[in-house]
This record gives structure tokens, sequence and C-alpha cells, in this order.
């Protein structure tokens, strides 16, 4: 299922991260201005990002110019767990002993109907600007791995 509120559509040549190297999707400027810090987002132009999920590595989005490292997920990540869905506050430690409990399904039926319902803001809100959605299902098969 993609995100209904998303641009998630368009396919777009994926980058390689000038510092590590991997695959990266390319994302929205509305993304990026929403996602890098003041006062370097209000240097954004009209240019080609993407986005590099690498928590190791220093960049966090990219064109063929530049390398913007200073952006909310890199001040989030400092000292704090990983996110699942950044709309609705899911972690993947809260969704993860879900599993567990076996209240999962709730959870995730929640960001679903709220997805169907144009209700979320994966573009702005996550740094990939992708939908969450398909993470919830990664996880559950990590889960069912362990």
């Amino acid at each position: 299922m993609s995100c209904a509120c998303c641009n998630t559509t368009t396919k777009k040549t994926r980058m390689s991260c000038p510092a590590c190297g991997q695959n990266c999707f390319p994302v929205s400027r509305q993304t990026i201005l929403h996602q890098v810090l003041f006062p370097e987002n209000q240097a954004i132009d009209e240019g080609g990002y993407a986005f590099c999920a690498n928590s190791e590595c220093n960049v966090g989005y990219f064109s063929e110019s530049c390398s913007i490292s200073k952006t909310r997920l890199r001040a989030f990540q400092s000292g704090q767990q990983a996110m699942l869905c950044h709309c609705f506050d899911i972690s993947e430690s809260v969704y993860r002993a879900a599993l567990t409990d076996g209240t999962a399904q709730a959870m995730k039926a929640f960001v679903v109907k709220q997805t169907k319902d144009k209700l979320c803001a994966c573009e702005s809100r996550n740094p990939s600007g992708r939908c969450c959605l398909i993470d919830f299902s990664r996880e559950e098969k990590r889960s069912d791995h362990r």
C-alpha cells in the first residue's frame, strides 16, 4: 500500500551518497525543506536531492552540488530511538513490544486508516519523504525471525 497523501509514485533515478556510497532514494523539495534545520533550509534550491538513510553516515541529504548534515533526523538520532512512523510517533521498539504483547494489529490499523483518510504527513515528517507502511511489514518479518 502506498501513502495516499504523498507523491510516492514518482520514479526517479536513485543516487549514490557521496560519503558512504549507499544507494539513496530521491526526495521532494517539500521533504527537504521540512527536514533541514535553520538556517540551511533557507538555501535549498530546486535541484534534485536524495536522502541517505545510513545512520552512521554524516550526510543527511545531498544533490549533485552539495551535502547537508544538519537535519531534524540527525539531531533526533543523537541518543534517541529509531522511529517507525514519524507521523504518529511510533518507534521501532514500541512496535516490537506491541508485536510481542499482541497489540500491534490495532496500532498498525490506526496508521493504515489515517493514511487512507489522507491524514498522514509522510512527505513532511518522514525524513525519507516516503510512506512508512512498508516499514511495519518489514518490522513484522524481522520479529518473525527472532
